[in-house]
């Protein structure tokens, strides 16, 4: 992708349009997001290691929500030195979320602070500047115990064998998608001028902020 975007993009569209498609097909994503319920086996706890597997890499990515936070903080991370240890203090969060849940501690409004977490990381890179690493690991770790915590709905009642399956599953996809989104962003602003960056780092954070936003008002709106 090597040309520049002035008043156009190479696909016909200028900055501003692209933003807008791309929101609107975001927001298109998330209209049937919610039909997924988030639970890969339909609301059953998994019976065994390969179900334990199955549904850890599942639910990651057919939670559109979940899915948006890993894409952002991937996206976030580019540029930075240590951009790898972000992602895995989101990773180690998860897991301490989950076991949270597993525990019976409470957290408040966790479907709200998920939602909350994609519109921030969203903001973020509309930003489009370069943060400190603190920054991001404190941010994805926050946000990891919430995203962790919903994590461990679908897995209550579960034995030790797929329990711990279920973590490696989720654990191993969560990184995967955002070091890939870390690996394929960094490619990206190495092939392509500074506008044209900022101006697809704004698409795709706009559309990001655009799913918290769905989610947010899903949100309130069952209450």
């Amino acid at each position: 992708m090597t040309y520049l975007i002035n008043k156009q993009t190479s696909f016909g569209l200028g900055p501003g349009r692209l933003i807008a498609t791309a929101i609107g097909l975001i927001v298109l994503l998330c209209a049937a997001g919610p039909a997924l319920a988030h639970h890969p086996l339909g609301g059953r706890a998994p019976a065994d290691l390969f179900e334990g597997i199955v549904s850890g890499f599942a639910h990651p990515i057919i939670g559109i929500d979940h899915l948006a936070f890993l894409l952002a903080i991937g996206l976030l991370a580019v540029g930075q030195s240590r951009r790898y240890w972000i992602p895995a203090a989101f990773v180690v969060a998860t897991v301490a979320g989950t076991v949270m849940h597993l525990r019976g501690m409470n957290l408040f409004s966790v479907e709200a602070m998920i939602a909350i977490s994609v519109v921030l990381s969203g903001g973020l890179l509309v930003a489009y500047r370069q943060y400190r690493p603190s920054l991001l690991i404190a941010v994805g770790g926050i946000a990891g115990l919430f995203h962790g915590y919903a994590y461990g709905e679908a897995i209550i009642g579960a034995e030790s064998t797929p329990l711990f399956a279920y973590l490696v599953g989720f654990s191993v996809i969560q990184y995967v998608v955002m070091a890939t989104s870390i690996w394929a962003g960094g490619r990206l602003v190495q092939r392509v001028s500074e506008q044209t960056s900022q101006t697809l780092a704004r698409a795709v954070g706009s559309a990001i902020t655009a799913v918290g936003l769905v989610f947010l008002a899903l949100t309130f709106g069952s209450v």
